[in-house]
């Protein structure tokens, strides 16, 4: 393909290369944008239910958690031994 001109070969890869990460980059930052706005409007949708909830029951603060543990079983599951050198970031 580029025998004869494997510098210039090389060349073209790496401009390539630095284009196709460039791309990346900006799919990276355009995907944590869209998760930030996506984070933020469930908490308005969270806060919009919670307030129902004190409105359907008459003004008494109910509790609820939307969070599950990552096996999907209780949250104490969580608080076990075995997920004490579990770090979440």
């Amino acid at each position: 393909m580029c025998a004869h001109r494997s510098v210039v070969c090389m060349d073209d890869r790496v401009t390539e290369l630095e284009t196709t990460v460039s791309e990346l980059q900006s799919t990276v930052r355009g995907l944590t944008e869209e998760l930030v706005e996506t984070k933020d409007r469930l908490r308005e949708l969270e806060a919009e239910l919670d307030m129902d909830a004190v409105e359907a029951d008459g003004g008494t603060v109910v509790e609820a958690t939307t969070e599950t543990s990552i096996d999907g079983g209780d949250e104490e599951d969580a608080d076990s031994p075995e997920f004490d050198d579990i770090i979440v970031a």
